[in-house]
């Protein structure tokens, strides 16, 4: 993928370095890596009795302790994290690169179509996050918050999808930016607020349904934007692979197989394998985001 020397985006937050804890809601929609973070300890007598007395040094709720808030610098109880002008390293600059590529696209396809895009912002992160959508960890992967409409990314998941997914490549690494930037189509469209409405009245099984579908779409979206970046002229030999290989690896069924040994369909939430191949390569063959209709007949 040839992205060095273009425009790169100024909708990045740089929050690596800051700290957060607690767990992301079920509003988040994300990149599925498999297993799980780990859980702290509880807070001890002599723990609670010490923020008691900080909190009464400070003049704050202890309660804002209690359950894991920030201390701002005004010492408000208000979360507060730390925003800084994103780096010049390579990996940032691919992805503001890559951020700045969706947003060309995008930008095309609404006016196209007679709308306005409201770019999305992408926040990078390391270790732990704080969204509208509660908080998370490295081990959640990237995730799309449909509430402040931003794009979560530890960058450090591309060493991940290499050495553990054996997807390696830049273009697999914009495919998985693509697709949560696909969510966030799906949140302007007012896709996903149904969706999220919907699911309130759904069976867990009806709900893991529902989610295949709208993440297959978010896949079919990132494939149509990677036919944009294609007449670009941006692709290299062997690119397409690589996000089709991505795709492969991060199926439901296969993540299953290299984790327990064994599959469970009815626990499927972003799709097969072969589904994702299928419905990114739908969005690139056709660069048409019509055709990426995952709610009508089967998928």
């Amino acid at each position: 993928m040839e992205w060095r020397g273009r425009r790169q985006s100024d909708n990045v937050e740089d929050r690596r370095g800051a700290s957060a804890g607690g767990s992301l809601g079920r509003g988040g929609f994300r990149i599925p890596i498999g297993g799980g973070g780990r859980r702290g300890g509880g807070i001890g007598i002599g723990g609670i009795v010490l923020i008691l007395i900080i909190s009464w040094i400070l003049g704050i709720n202890p309660l804002t302790l209690l359950s894991g808030g920030d201390i701002g610098l005004d010492g408000s109880g208000t979360q507060q994290q730390t925003t800084r002008a994103p780096a010049n390293d390579d990996t940032t600059a691919f992805v503001r690169t890559v951020l700045a590529e969706t947003e060309d696209t995008w930008n095309g396809i609404f006016q196209a179509n007679g709308q306005n895009y409201q770019e999305p912002s992408l926040v990078l992160f390391s270790g732990q996050v704080s969204s509208a959508c509660g908080f998370a960890s490295s081990a959640t992967g990237p995730f799309y918050c449909p509430t402040d409409r931003k794009v979560y990314l530890d960058t450090e998941f591309f060493g991940e999808l290499e050495q553990r997914f054996d997807a390696a490549g830049d273009f697999a690494e914009a495919y998985v930016v693509a697709h949560e930037v696909g969510h966030h189509v799906q949140n302007l469209l007012g896709i996903l607020p149904r969706f999220n409405q919907a699911r309130q009245r759904m069976s867990e099984t009806e709900a893991n349904q529902m989610s295949v579908r709208v993440e297959l779409q978010a896949d079919c979206f990132a494939g149509v934007w990677g036919k944009f970046t294609e007449q670009r002229g941006i692709l290299e030999r062997g690119d397409l692979e690589e996000a089709l290989n991505a795709a492969q690896q991060i199926g439901d069924d296969t993540l299953q197989k290299r984790s327990q040994g064994y599959v469970v369909p009815e626990s499927f939430n972003h799709g097969t394998s072969e589904q994702r191949m299928r419905w990114f390569k739908r969005g690139f063959d056709t660069g048409d985001m019509k055709a990426c209709d995952t709610f009508s007949g089967d998928v």
